[in-house]
């Protein structure tokens, strides 16, 4: 049996939705159960449901042979995993962003806000920035406006809420979208099956 890390939400459900086309069905997913472990037997799957964010856990740790998960999350995460597939939808992007009339001064450290602490992190350093992150685990975009940091770094997908709050793209670094990984031990003990599984989702998602 194969046991897929599969994400709750919004992208869990595309997720599922490519993965019944391409003949991984399971009626529990149908249901309105409270379950996190669904199996069908028949077709020899099992799903973990768990937070997108935990989805490389997971399968680092074996407890998953395969997962999908945004790029952001793989790189955060820093799991080592097996890269398998670009699914391509999902598709957003990393960006650094500030308020309109914000004025970059180089002479002292950069306030970060994010949750993507890891992201940026690499991303500053790579330019040879001295930054203070600021961790937030959500409305990361109300930190510059009240004057918690001086940027954001997080997600930008139509750039709505950005407008919103009247702040800019300053820079974008990074595009994502959702990515089909295995755990390595697994892909060697269990290629045939995953490389089915990868086969099967690009007929679906190509058809």
């Amino acid at each position: 049996m194969l046991t897929v890390a599969l994400p709750k939400g919004r992208l869990g459900e595309k997720v599922y939705s490519i993965l019944h086309k391409a003949g991984y069905t399971c009626d529990e997913m149908s249901s309105d159960t409270r379950k996190l472990v669904l199996e069908n037997k028949e077709v020899g799957i099992r799903y973990l449901l768990v937070k997108p964010t935990d989805v490389p856990v997971y399968v680092e740790r074996g407890a998953a042979d395969v997962g999908i998960a945004g790029k952001d999350v793989l790189v955060e995460t820093g799991a080592n995993v097996y890269e398998l597939m670009d699914l391509g939808f999902g598709k957003c992007r990393m960006a650094v962003a500030a308020k309109k009339d914000y004025v970059e001064n180089r002479d002292r450290t950069l306030r970060v806000a994010t949750k993507f602490v890891n992201i940026a992190t690499s991303h500053f350093a790579k330019q040879g920035r001295a930054i203070d992150i600021i961790q937030l685990h959500g409305s990361i975009e109300l930190a510059p406006i009240v004057g918690l940091s001086d940027v954001i770094v997080d997600i930008v997908e139509s750039g709505s809420t950005l407008r919103e709050n009247n702040l800019v793209v300053i820079e974008e670094f990074m595009p994502i979208s959702a990515r089909f990984f295995a755990n390595i031990s697994s892909y060697k003990f269990k290629e045939d099956e995953i490389e089915k599984m990868l086969l099967c989702l690009k007929e679906a998602i190509n058809d």
